[in-house]
């Protein structure tokens, strides 16, 4: 093999954030560019070492033996190097200053709540406010430094860090809803149901989304309760009063109690995942980075639903 040059170091990069992944699209969101700049990069890197790196199918990416390999090696490689740069830097410039960040109510419970404790441990005299509101921001123009949002939906003129792997939609109803309406058995069958729509922050009643692939049905279902906030919603199916749409994460510990039940399991739909956006690559704040692999951290830690 040729010598090793610069270029062989940004794609072993790109390759070591596919792995993490398991995903181009969140590789993609968090590197800054398009999932063809990243298989490009990936093939250029397989071609340069004349071996396959990662299995790759319509819905899935995994890597080989050699990849897996690699990867870790990569990891304990770019792990060194973050130190060595963190100890550059010095506590102190990743500790002063300010944070104002504009999150998502599910996002604030779901990545803020369990990272906040470690995050004030380390940098216990950066100040770090936290707008938590649902309704389309345009942080620049209202002063933040950075935002969360589904990945899918963040500007395209901003960097975007991954948080999270694309999450799953599920429509979850109470036993005694269930006991006394019954269960539906299909898609269409929600029609005849009490659903509980849910108010985008643009005042937009989004519509449900079930399935994925080809499957994807989008369903603008009817119904006499709405609400703005999916704590309302939870709480509104957990007493029996309809069937919701949330975030298979935000319920977790009410399926794992059996206050609710997935309805239609075979029509959950995974959506894009979470992710930390701010409108320039040269926003550096050092409290900033190591609040997203907080973040990041925190998710893995999370209990299993097993």
């Amino acid at each position: 093999m040729a010598a090793f040059s610069r270029s062989d170091l940004a794609d072993l990069s790109t390759f070591a954030t596919v792995v993490r992944h398991r995903s181009f699209t969140g590789a993609a969101i968090e590197i800054g560019v398009t999932t063809s700049a990243l298989s490009h990069a990936i093939r250029r890197l397989e071609t340069r070492l004349g071996a396959r790196l990662l299995n790759r199918t319509s819905r899935s990416v995994a890597p080989t033996t050699l990849g897996l390999a690699l990867a870790e090696r990569l990891a304990e490689g770019f792990d060194t190097i973050a130190a060595a740069l963190d100890e550059a830097a010095g506590e102190r410039a990743a500790s002063l200053g300010e944070i104002r960040l504009n999150v998502p109510a599910d996002a604030a419970m779901l990545l803020l709540r369990p990272a906040l404790p470690d995050f004030v441990k380390r940098f216990p005299h950066t100040r770090l406010s936290v707008a938590v509101e649902d309704r389309p921001v345009d942080i620049v123009a209202e002063g933040f430094d950075a935002g969360i949002r589904y990945g899918d939906t963040v500007p395209e003129d901003m960097v975007a860090m991954a948080l999270t792997p694309p999450l799953r939609w599920v429509t979850v109803a109470s036993p005694t809803y269930l006991a006394r309406f019954g269960r539906p058995r299909a898609p269409e069958d929600l029609g005849d149901h009490r659903c509980l729509r849910l108010m985008l922050g643009n005042n937009a009643v989004f519509r449900w989304e079930l399935g994925d692939g080809e499957r994807l049905i989008r369903l603008d279902l009817a119904g006499t309760l709405t609400f703005n906030d999916t704590a309302t919603t939870i709480d509104a199916a957990v007493q029996g009063l309809g069937i919701g749409y949330v975030l298979e994460e935000r319920v977790r510990a009410h399926l794992a109690d059996r206050r609710l039940e997935i309805v239609l399991p075979d029509w959950a739909s995974t959506g894009a995942g979470f992710a930390m956006y701010y409108p320039s690559r040269r926003q550096n704040h050092a409290a900033l980075r190591q609040l997203v692999e907080i973040i990041r951290s925190a998710w893995e830690r999370r209990p299993s639903t097993a």
